[in-house]
C-alpha cells in the first residue's frame, strides 16, 4: 500500500478491511466454522490477538439499492441503500438509510453532501474502506462519504421519485433530474438481496486500534448465496490517528491473510458492485 495510506486524512473517521469470498457453500455453517479456525489460525500466526465471539447471534436484514433507470446516481459515484432488519421472517418497522459518495481518492468522495434534511437522527461517516488490489497480497483505498439514518419508519421512506429522495437528501438536487425520473430498486424487486451477518470476534493491532471482524452473505433468498464477505473495521480517534505502527500492522494482516484464505476469495471490488452487474 501507499506509504501516504499510513498518515490518515484527518477527516477519516472509520477504517474498514473487505474481502469478497466465494459463494459456494457458504449458507452452511459448517463452512463458516472452517473459515472462523483459518481466521484463529492466522492471527496466532501473526500475533495478533483474537478475542473470539462465542455466543454471537446471526443477523438478517433486507439490502435494498435505489437508483433511476439510467443509473444516474451510480454514474455520478452515489449510493442510496435501504436496509431493513428481520426477525426471523418478519421485517422490522424500521429501516436504515444510507446515502453515500464513494470513490477512488478523497477529493472525488468529497462532491457531493450526503447531509439529510429529514427530521430523523443520523450519523455523518467519513470510511476509507480497503480492498483487495490487482493482485493476491495487495490492497488499494476507496472513500466513502456517508450518512446514515439508523431508525427511518418503513412507512415514512421516501417515495420513489426524485422529488421525494432530495427531500431526503438535498444535495441530490445538483444532478439535475427531471422531477418525473422515478428511483427504483437496481434490478427491480426480485434483485434484492438477503444479508446473514455473523460476528466472529475482534482483533487487535495496538494503540487503542480494536477492529470488529465479521462474515456477510448475501443471498437471493435462504440458501441462494452469491457473495460473501470477511471484513473488519475500526473507528479512527483523535486517540489513535497517530498510531502509524498499528494502522500499518492491519495494513499488513489484511494483506497477508489474503494468502491464507486464498482458496476462498472471490474477484471482485465491491459487493454493490455485485447487485449492479445483476440488473
Amino acid at each position: 500500500m501507499k506509504q501516504a495510506q499510513y498518515k490518515l486524512d484527518k477527516r477519516v473517521t472509520n477504517r474498514e478491511y473487505k474481502l469478497l469470498l466465494k459463494p459456494a457453500g457458504l449458507d452452511r455453517r459448517s463452512r463458516i466454522m472452517q473459515l472462523d479456525s483459518l481466521l484463529s489460525a492466522f492471527c496466532s500466526k501473526s500475533a495478533v490477538t483474537f478475542f473470539h465471539s462465542d455466543n454471537a447471534n446471526t443477523g438478517l436484514r433486507n439490502v435494498i439499492f435505489y437508483d433511476t433507470p439510467e443509473q444516474d446516481l451510480r454514474q455520478n459515484n452515489l449510493i442510496l441503500r435501504v436496509r431493513e432488519s428481520r426477525q426471523n421472517v418478519w421485517v422490522d418497522d424500521w429501516c436504515e438509510v444510507t446515502f453515500k459518495c464513494r470513490a477512488g481518492d478523497v477529493a472525488q468522495s468529497m462532491v457531493f453532501d450526503p447531509t439529510p434534511s429529514a427530521s430523523h437522527p443520523f450519523r455523518l461517516r467519513f470510511k476509507e474502506e480497503v480492498l483487495r488490489g490487482d493482485q493476491l497480497g495487495t490492497a488499494r483505498s476507496i472513500y466513502s462519504n456517508n450518512s446514515i439514518l439508523d431508525t427511518v419508519p418503513i412507512d415514512a421512506l421516501f417515495k420513489k421519485t426524485v422529488p421525494s429522495a432530495v427531500k431526503f437528501f438535498p444535495d441530490l438536487a445538483r444532478l439535475n433530474l427531471s422531477a418525473s425520473t422515478p428511483v427504483r430498486i437496481v434490478g427491480g424487486r426480485t434483485n434484492k438481496i438477503l444479508e446473514a451477518c455473523l460476528p466472529l470476534g475482534t482483533l487487535m493491532f495496538g494503540s487503542g486500534v480494536q477492529a470488529h471482524c465479521d462474515v456477510a452473505i448475501w443471498m437471493r433468498s435462504v440458501g441462494d448465496p452469491i457473495v460473501g464477505e470477511l471484513a473488519f473495521s475500526y473507528r479512527v480517534t483523535d486517540e489513535n490517528r497517530d498510531k502509524v505502527k498499528a494502522h500499518q500492522r492491519a495494513d499488513q494482516f489484511f494483506m497477508a491473510l489474503q494468502h491464507a484464505i486464498a482458496d476462498w476469495l472471490q474477484t471482485g471490488t465491491t459487493k454493490t458492485e455485485l447487485v449492479y452487474r445483476q440488473r
